[in-house]
């Protein structure tokens, strides 16, 4: 698999194929494999970070679950296609992050999700990122102008 990059400002590049196992009797990208990609590409990007989410829990005491998710399917992909899923942090602060993942094909959107993500204890209970991670977050966000 191709290496993995972060491209562009704030971006983090994660290359995948379409698999069999990933479409529907009708050959197309079943809709929730879309999830699976962006929950892929996101624990890639936190270990380019150094974030490992196993140490993390074990270290730190605390985990990532996904609070709200919104997708926008735009175009179906199917079977063997190259795709890329761009993850963007938008907001990493307190107890969450607001992050943005496109889905592309042949650089064509192809998919939309916009994600709040809670930083969570070992009980579950909302916890303040570590500064250790939410500066880890920085290449991963916009530039400000």
């Amino acid at each position: 698999m191709a290496e993995l990059a972060a491209r562009g400002a704030g971006t983090h590049v994660f290359p995948l194929r379409v698999y069999y196992e990933d479409t529907d009797a009708g050959g197309v990208v079943y809709h929730a494999n879309y999830l699976r990609f962006a929950e892929r590409a996101r624990t890639e990007m936190l270990r380019q970070a150094g974030i490992g989410q196993t140490a993390l829990m074990a270290e730190q005491g605390v985990a990532f679950t996904v609070r709200r998710c919104e997708a926008e399917f735009l175009k179906p992909a199917r079977l063997d296609d190259a795709l890329e899923v761009h993850t963007r942090v938008i907001e990493a602060r307190g107890a969450r992050v607001e992050a943005e993942q496109v889905v592309k094909r042949a650089g064509d959107a192809i998919a939309r999700l916009k994600l709040e993500i809670a930083c969570v204890d070992r009980q579950g209970k909302p916890a303040r990122l570590p500064a250790r991670i939410g500066g880890a977050f920085a290449p991963y966000q916009p530039t400000k102008s």
